[in-house]
């Protein structure tokens, strides 16, 4: 899984059968500290849940097509989770959590 931000919805012109009623979301990829890293993607929301401004989890490729009802829609990215609190421990070279 990936981390990314929503930062914002799309609207299809057209729909693709297996995708009726899927959000798009426009999400921007995050380091594991939460900065921007890359360009913006187009992800399916198979949360049918996220919104503008909120962290979320994605997959690519082949696995963000298995998370979708029907499988194999044709989606390169996908949103599979929202996280409600993300903490990046600080580990020393001992193994010890700061």
């Amino acid at each position: 899984m990936r981390l990314g931000r929503v930062i914002g919805t799309l609207v299809p012109a057209v729909i693709y059968h297996g995708l009726e009623g899927v959000p798009m979301l426009w999400v921007q990829p995050l380091t594991k500290e939460t900065k921007p890293t890359g360009m913006p993607i187009v992800c399916a929301d198979g949360t049918r849940m996220a919104g503008p401004g909120e962290l979320v989890t994605y997959e690519s490729s082949r696995e963000a097509a298995l998370t979708l009802d029907p499988w194999f829609v044709p989606v390169d990215h996908a949103v599979v989770g929202i996280i409600d609190t993300y903490y990046l421990a600080d580990i020393t070279d001992d193994g010890e959590v700061r």
